[in-house]
């Protein structure tokens, strides 16, 4: 049997009611909000994971690749780490706060990794470590946890939510790129999407 299309269903956007574009940060009481739950569950690899992917700033492909030597050194989590970017190919240095250092130590630690061990092994036999799918996944799950809407967040929330609130408080573009790894200023720009939110901050304090 032949199914006939008409125009109007062919020319229909691949992305017709769905949001597109760039994932929004996560706010500070939404940090808060899923570290509490996943700690209130003793979930601690979701835990250092999460703290790990607000701290690093990673995109989602470098994240699921590390090592334990990567953020562990002589038995310790060190202060701040360097990677190579799969994209780029160039280096990134990231740091890791107190509470990040604590839950990465907890993980290694219950998991009993080793240095040369992917930080967060797979489940599934045939993946030494978690794939961006699954990372994707796991992510989808803390959003709907505290019930925000997973249509609007992913995986680049967590890369963009610290430099987010960084450029927010400092204004310091610089600062910001160095921090994600991009080669150009005007990536950061459009990346953050800044002008946007520059603009919605003056709205906000102007009283029509």
């Amino acid at each position: 049997m032949n199914i006939q299309t008409t125009n109007s269903e062919r020319s229909t956007p691949w992305n017709k009611g769905k949001l597109v574009g760039q994932k929004a940060p996560l706010r500070i009481s939404e940090i808060w909000a899923i570290r509490v739950r996943l700690e209130i569950f003793g979930r601690i690899r979701d835990l250092a994971l999460f703290n790990l992917a607000i701290d690093s700033k990673l995109r989602g492909c470098d994240l699921v690749q590390l090592h334990v030597y990567d953020v562990c050194h002589s038995g310790h989590v060190a202060a701040r780490a360097s990677v190579m970017q799969q994209k780029t190919k160039k280096p990134v240095q990231f740091e890791l706060t107190a509470g990040t250092r604590q839950s990465l130590s907890n993980w290694i630690a219950k998991a009993e990794l080793c240095d040369r061990d992917f930080l967060f092994p797979s489940r599934i036999a045939s993946s030494p470590h978690i794939s961006t799918r699954q990372y994707a996944r796991i992510v989808h799950h803390w959003f709907n946890d505290i019930g925000l809407d997973p249509t609007a967040y992913g995986t680049h929330t967590m890369r963009r939510t610290k430099p987010t609130h960084i450029y927010r408080r400092t204004k310091n573009l610089r600062a910001v790129q160095l921090l994600l790894g991009h080669a150009r200023l005007e990536s950061t720009v459009r990346y953050l999407g800044i002008e946007m939110v520059d603009a919605l901050e003056m709205a906000e304090q102007t009283d029509a």
